[in-house]
């Protein structure tokens, strides 16, 4: 089990919190995504999964999810 933190910018609502941590769930391997919203700044994102995910599907999955971003 592996958990990873990310800063995703761009989310503003629940609406957001929603979307990101479906399509984050989706991804294989995933058991729990815990999302810490900050309107307008760096949301903290967590997933917890079996192994460790690729960057570029995390990546794929927040752009799916509304253009998300992971920040930098």
């Amino acid at each position: 089990m592996t958990t990873t933190t990310y800063a995703v910018t761009g989310m503003s609502c629940e609406h957001c919190v929603n979307a990101v941590t479906s399509e984050l769930s989706g991804l294989g391997g995933v058991s729990a995504v815990t999302v810490e919203l900050v309107p307008g700044g760096s949301s903290s994102v967590t997933v917890a999964s079996a192994v460790p995910l690729s960057a570029d599907a995390v990546s794929a999955a927040l752009d799916e999810a509304g253009g998300y971003q992971i920040g930098r």
